[in-house]
C-alpha cells in the first residue's frame, strides 16, 4: 500500500512538474494556422507555403451532418467529456490488450491540442507531452464552449493536397461551401483526417470510399442518418462531384520537387508541419540551377527529344558537402498538382552499370583485394557464383585478360561480377551501407544492376542516393548524407542549423583510383557524349533491359523490333562528377514497357553535359593524385605493390557450351552506346567496340544454389533465361 502511495504521489509531482512548463493557451494558436517562409541557398525567399488554400467557416455556417459525422467518426462522447474522456482511454486500453490493431483515447480536443502546440509524430508521445496534452484540453474546455473547439478543429485540420481546414477542401474538392455538399461527401471529409495521403479520393479512392463509408456507418448505428440516407451515401460512388484540382501556388513550378523533399526533411528533423508552423526555412537550393535544370528538361533548346512523354529524374550535389543545390522528377509536369511523385528519390527503377563502380571495384580496392587500377582480370566464360549459369555481355563475346580500368572503361560484366567475387557479397555491401545504399542481401546481380529482393523504398538506388554515393569518389572517400535545409527558424525565435558533418567511406586513394577509371569512361568509353573539353570530370553509364518475352510483347504492341533498332531499354543513366559538383541522371518513360531506343540512349548524358556545362562554365581543376599512390604508365599503384600481367586484345566468341546454341551476332545502331567508336583506348592492348553491358535485374536461380541471378522481370545477363542482352 505505501508503494501504491508513493507512485501516486511521485506521478503527481511530475504531471505538476510537466503542466507547469505547458505553452499558453491562446486564441491565437487555436484559430490561426501560420504559414511558412522558404528561402533558397543565397537567402532570397522561393515561397510562401500554406498561404494559398485556406478559408475558415463560423460556427453557425457549420452544416449538422457535418458536426455529426465528425463526433461519430473521431469523438462520440465530445458533447459529454471535458477534455479528456476517461471512459475512452480506458476502452482504447482495453481494445489494444485484447486486439492486434491499436486505438486511440485521444478527444476532439486533444487532437485540436496537438494541431496547435504539438508534434504529431507518434515518436513525440512522450509522458511529458501527454500530461501537457491533457492539462491544455482541461483548460481549453474551461475557456471556450463546445461549438467554438469544434470550429476551431475544422478549419485547422490538415486535408491534403495543401488545404487546411475543411471549408477549404470543400471548395477545392467539389467548388461547393460546406453547406452545399450532400451527406457522402460531408462523410468523405470527415475522413480524411486521420490520414490525408492514405484516404485522398484522388489519388487512393478505394481507400476514401471505404474510409467514408465508415464515417457513414458510424453515423447511421448512432442514429444521425436514416437508413434511406445511409444506403443513398453508400452507393454514390466517393469520386461522385469531384473538381480537378487546381494548384494556387506561392512558388514556380520547377521548385515543386525540390520543396516537396524540403517539407518532408522539416518533418523529420523538427516534427512540424511545414504548411502550419510559423517557420523560416533556409534551403540549399541554388534557384538559377534548379531553372536551368528545368528548361533543360522542358524545352528543345539544349537536346531534341522524341516526344513529350519520356522522362528525366535527377539530383545535383555539392561533393563538398552534400547540399542538394537542384533537383527534379520529371518533364512536363502537371501544373494543376503539388509535390506529386519525384521520381528523382524513387528506387523503383534500375540503375544498371552505374552500380559497378560502388558495388564491385571499389570494395575490392578499399579491402586491399585489388592495389592497382592495371590489375588483370579475365573476361572469359564465367558463371555465377555458385551456379552453372552462364554470364554473358551484350555482345555473347569475351575478351579476354583485361586492366580492371578497360574493363570499367568497356563496361564488361564478367570482370564485375570477378571482382565482387573477389571482394565478397559481406564486404560489398558494407561499403555500399556506408554510402548509403542498403540492400536486405546482396547478390553478385548486385554488381551490375540496382534490382533486389524488396520493394520497401529504403532499398535500391534513386538519383539522389547515386549523387551522393558518387560524390565520396568526388570528394576524396567521404560521404554526406544529402541535405535540403540547413536552418530552420521557429516561431517563438530559437533557430536550428544543420550541416552534414560526413563520415569516411573509403580510404583517399580508392577514390582516387576509382576517379582516375572513370575519367576514362568519358574519354575512350560509353560516356563519350558527356565529355566537356577543359572540364575534369568522371563518370558511368547505366543501362537496364527486357527479357525475350517483354520484348516479344513490346515488338507485337509497338511495332519496334530489337532487331531492326539494335537494343531497346527501360532505363538508361548517367552519373558523373567534377571536383565540386555530382549529377545523377534516370531517363525512361513511366511505363517500363515503353522502350528507349537509338538516340533516346543518349539523352541521360546530353542532359549531364548541358547541366554540367552550365555548372562549371566550361572549366573544372583536375583532382590532385594523393600521398599513398605512385603512377606507371597509364595505371595507379598503391605504394610498395606492383602488379603484372599480359592481356590479349583477342576477343572470344561465345559458342553457347551449355545451351548447344550457334552463336549470334549483335546489330549496332546510331547510339554512341552500340556504334564501334573509332577512339583509341588508353588502355594500348583494348581493341573492343565502344560499347557497355546488359543491366540486369534479379531472378533465383536453380534449386541447388541460394544465389541470385539477373534473367527475369527487369532484365538478363545468362543465356539459360531466354533473355536478350543490351549494350549500353
Amino acid at each position: 500500500m505505501g508503494f501504491i502511495i508513493l507512485a501516486i504521489v511521485i506521478g503527481g509531482l511530475l504531471f505538476a512538474y510537466y503542466v507547469s512548463r505547458s505553452p499558453k493557451l491562446t486564441d491565437q494558436a487555436l484559430k490561426s494556422v501560420n504559414s511558412s517562409l522558404v528561402y533558397d541557398g543565397n537567402n532570397k525567399l522561393i515561397a510562401d507555403l500554406g498561404s494559398e488554400k485556406r478559408e475558415s467557416v463560423s460556427a453557425d455556417s457549420i452544416p449538422l451532418n457535418l458536426v455529426n459525422a465528425i463526433t461519430s467518426i473521431e469523438d462520440k462522447r465530445f458533447f459529454k467529456h471535458r477534455g479528456v474522456d476517461i471512459y475512452r482511454i480506458l476502452g482504447a486500453a482495453w481494445h489494444n490488450l485484447v486486439s492486434s490493431n491499436t486505438q486511440g483515447g485521444s478527444t476532439l480536443d486533444q487532437q485540436l491540442i496537438k494541431l496547435a502546440y504539438f508534434s504529431t509524430n507518434k515518436s513525440d508521445q512522450t509522458l511529458k507531452r501527454k500530461s501537457q496534452e491533457v492539462w491544455l484540453a482541461l483548460q481549453m474546455e474551461r475557456k471556450y464552449t463546445k461549438e467554438e473547439i469544434l470550429t476551431f478543429y475544422i478549419n485547422k485540420v490538415y486535408m491534403g493536397n495543401g488545404n487546411y481546414g475543411m471549408r477549404t477542401t470543400a471548395k477545392s474538392y467539389f467548388g461547393k461551401d460546406l453547406k452545399e455538399l450532400s451527406i457522402a461527401q460531408l462523410a468523405l471529409l470527415a475522413g480524411i483526417p486521420q490520414a490525408p495521403t492514405q484516404y485522398d479520393p484522388y489519388k487512393n479512392p478505394e481507400s476514401a470510399q471505404t474510409r467514408r463509408n465508415t464515417v457513414l456507418q458510424q453515423m447511421y448505428q448512432d442514429k444521425n442518418i436514416s437508413k434511406k440516407e445511409y444506403d443513398q451515401a453508400v452507393a454514390t460512388p466517393v469520386t461522385d462531384g469531384l473538381k480537378e484540382l487546381k494548384q494556387k501556388s506561392t512558388y514556380p513550378k520547377y521548385m515543386d520537387n525540390y520543396l516537396k523533399q524540403v517539407i518532408s526533411e522539416v518533418k523529420q528533423k523538427t516534427g512540424k508541419d511545414i504548411f502550419t508552423a510559423g517557420l523560416k526555412v533556409y534551403t540549399n537550393i541554388n534557384t538559377d540551377a534548379q531553372k536551368q535544370l528545368y528548361d533543360i528538361y522542358n524545352s528543345d533548346t539544349y537536346i531534341a527529344y522524341p516526344n513529350n512523354e519520356l522522362q528525366i529524374a535527377s539530383t545535383i550535389m555539392d561533393a563538398t558537402n552534400g547540399k542538394v543545390i537542384a533537383q527534379l522528377g520529371g518533364r512536363h509536369q502537371n501544373e494543376n498538382i503539388s509535390f506529386g511523385t519525384n521520381q528523382s528519390v524513387l528506387t523503383d527503377r534500375d540503375w544498371g552499370s552505374t552500380m559497378k563502380p560502388i558495388s564491385t571495384y571499389a570494395p575490392a580496392i578499399d579491402s586491399g583485394v585489388y592495389n592497382s587500377t592495371g590489375q588483370s582480370l579475365n573476361d572469359s566464360v564465367y558463371y555465377w557464383p555458385g551456379t552453372s549459369t552462364q554470364l554473358y555481355d551484350w555482345d555473347r563475346q569475351y575478351m579476354g585478360w583485361m586492366s580492371m580500368q578497360t574493363a570499367i572503361q568497356q563496361s564488361r560484366n564478367v570482370p564485375a561480377v570477378r571482382a565482387l567475387e573477389a571482394a565478397g557479397l559481406d564486404e560489398a555491401k558494407s561499403f555500399l551501407e556506408k554510402l548509403g545504399i542498403y540492400y536486405p542481401e546482396m547478390n553478385y546481380s548486385n554488381a551490375i544492376s540496382s534490382n533486389n529482393s524488396s520493394s520497401d523504398a529504403k532499398y535500391g538506388a534513386s538519383s539522389e542516393k547515386m549523387a551522393a554515393a558518387y560524390s565520396a569518389f568526388a570528394n576524396g572517400g567521404t560521404y554526406y548524407k544529402p541535405q535540403y535545409v540547413n536552418k530552420i527558424e521557429f516561431s517563438d525565435g530559437t533557430n536550428d542549423t544543420y550541416a552534414a558533418s560526413g563520415s569516411r567511406a573509403m580510404k583517399e586513394t580508392t577514390a582516387y583510383m576509382m576517379t582516375d577509371m572513370l575519367k576514362t569512361v568519358l574519354t575512350f568509353g560509353t560516356g563519350t557524349k558527356a565529355a566537356i573539353p577543359g572540364v575534369a570530370q568522371a563518370g558511368k553509364t547505366g543501362t537496364s533491359n527486357y527479357t525475350e518475352d517483354e520484348l516479344a510483347k513490346i515488338e507485337a504492341t509497338t511495332g519496334i523490333y530489337n532487331s531492326a533498332v539494335g537494343t531497346m531499354a527501360p532505363d538508361e543513366n548517367f552519373v558523373g562528377y567534377t571536383s565540386k559538383y555530382t549529377m545523377a541522371i534516370w531517363t525512361g518513360y513511366k511505363n517500363r514497357l515503353t522502350p528507349l531506343y537509338g538516340s533516346q540512349l543518349d539523352i541521360a548524358t546530353e542532359v549531364y553535359r548541358a547541366m554540367m556545362s552550365y555548372l562549371t562554365g566550361g572549366y573544372s581543376a583536375d583532382w590532385t593524385m594523393p600521398e599513398g599512390l605512385y603512377r606507371s604508365g597509364s595505371y595507379l599503384y598503391i605504394n610498395g605493390t606492383t602488379t603484372t600481367g599480359t592481356y590479349s586484345s583477342s576477343v572470344y566468341k561465345n559458342i553457347y557450351q551449355n545451351s548447344g546454341q550457334s552463336s549470334q551476332s549483335s546489330s549496332s545502331t546510331s547510339s554512341e552506346k552500340q556504334k564501334e567508336d573509332k577512339n583509341t583506348a588508353n588502355d594500348a592492348n583494348s581493341s573492343s567496340p565502344q560499347v557497355e553491358t546488359p543491366n540486369n535485374g534479379n531472378a533465383t536461380t536453380p534449386n541447388n544454389s541460394n544465389q541470385t541471378v539477373p534473367g527475369t522481370g527487369h532484365g538478363n545477363g545468362n543465356g539459360n533465361n531466354n533473355t536478350v542482352p543490351n549494350g549500353n
